[in-house]
């Protein structure tokens, strides 16, 4: 399972070295495409963890005034 995050910055927000710093530290790896970052999960992860960290991210990202989609798909 992988998580992908799409990231929109603004002008008035965190610089975006320190947001991808930030997921980063979460596990997340930058990559080319349409995603700007990718998180491999274990083998065996479920849903529920994906929704977990969903919140995970959402609270780390507070304050950042960054907006994101992120996308879960089983690979």
């Amino acid at each position: 399972m992988k998580t992908y995050i799409m990231l929109m910055f603004n002008s008035e927000g965190a610089k975006p070295s320190d947001v991808m710093d930030v997921l980063h530290g979460l596990g997340f790896e930058p990559q080319k495409g349409e995603y700007d970052m990718v998180y491999d999960w274990d083998d065996g992860a479920e849903v529920k963890e994906a929704v977990w960290f969903a919140d995970k991210i959402h609270a780390t990202l507070e304050g950042y005034d960054v907006s994101y989609s992120i996308e879960t798909v089983e690979e």
